[in-house]
């Protein structure tokens, strides 16, 4: 089991930099920020973008992983991020994870005065822009043509750090986005069921279990082996706070691998509203459960 923690980008650099330090030295397996322009309750608040955010942190640190949690094509076009995605991979010297998702509604497509999209076109987007970022970060030329997005001749040297591309961990929990992460992730990462009527962790935990199943199920009809894709399981979307205490802490990691996980990604505690907690719980859980995950 690997343990990542998730950093807001809403800090001013001088507040943020020391928890990216830390977090590679407490002994987070992974790092991520949330890739959006605005985000929910905090939109009003300060916000910074994911690109120079991981940038930077890849200049801090040596050793842990980053990523986005997660990119999606609500405001990006696959021929303008994967040359971001080229310089975090060149600049982290290939310790970076594209976290990827087909993005819902929200701020995100407001902002840029796009209309919100059903369900099933946010899919059929999606397809295209996990395709075509698969494309342009494995060949130093590409030209493809979709529906949502067009590449012309897209020249991608001197391409990534990681070969044959960086890695990809695609959120997914329909059917047909876990159909794109079977076919080109090397991660897939859920939130588990619909959290609008869950009030209690042993309905989400249940959802969770329905979720795997059904992946499992897609893994199978695509051809590919259970045990040849890591399995992340988002802990910020449990209906209850998962960072109270460091034996509850243990208590979901043991139910998160016996479901089958390879990795858990929680917040990092705010000081008030969403994520609130103790940032000491942080250093207590660093301290006597990441050792014995190493």
């Amino acid at each position: 089991m690997r343990v990542g923690i998730e950093i807001l980008p809403e800090h001013r650099w001088w507040v943020a930099e020391p928890k990216w330090r830390a977090a590679e030295e407490y002994g987070f397996h992974h790092a991520w920020t949330y890739d959006h322009l605005g985000w929910r309750t905090l939109v009003d608040g300060p916000w910074f973008g994911a690109v120079p955010t991981l940038t930077a942190a890849a200049m801090v640190t040596s050793r842990i992983r980053l990523g986005t949690w997660v990119a999606t094509p609500n405001f990006r076009h696959p021929v303008s991020f994967a040359r971001e995605l080229t310089a975090m991979d060149d600049v982290s010297d290939g310790r970076f994870i594209l976290g990827v998702g087909a993005g819902g509604t929200g701020y995100d497509t407001q902002v840029m005065g796009d209309r919100s999209m059903p369900p099933r076109q946010r899919a059929d987007r999606f397809a295209e822009f996990v395709e075509l970022l698969d494309l342009l970060l494995r060949q130093d030329r590409t030209t493809w043509q979709g529906e949502y997005f067009e590449a012309v001749e897209a020249r991608m040297a001197p391409g990534c750090v990681q070969k044959p591309r960086l890695p990809f961990v695609v959120a997914a929990n329909g059917p047909r986005t876990m159909r794109i992460a079977a076919r080109y992730g090397a991660g897939w990462v859920t939130t588990g069921g619909d959290r609008a009527d869950m009030v209690e962790m042993s309905s989400w935990w249940e959802s969770v279990a329905e979720t795997v199943g059904r992946f499992d199920d897609v893994l199978a009809a695509e051809g590919r082996a259970p045990g040849t894709i890591d399995r992340y399981l988002n802990l910020d979307a449990a209906p209850a706070n998962v960072l109270t205490s460091v034996e509850h802490f243990r208590d979901v990691l043991g139910q998160a691998e016996r479901l089958g996980f390879s990795d858990v990604t929680v917040p990092w505690p705010r000081h008030d509203g969403v994520f609130a907690g103790s940032e000491q719980l942080v250093e207590d859980i660093a301290a006597e459960v990441l050792p014995a995950l190493r």
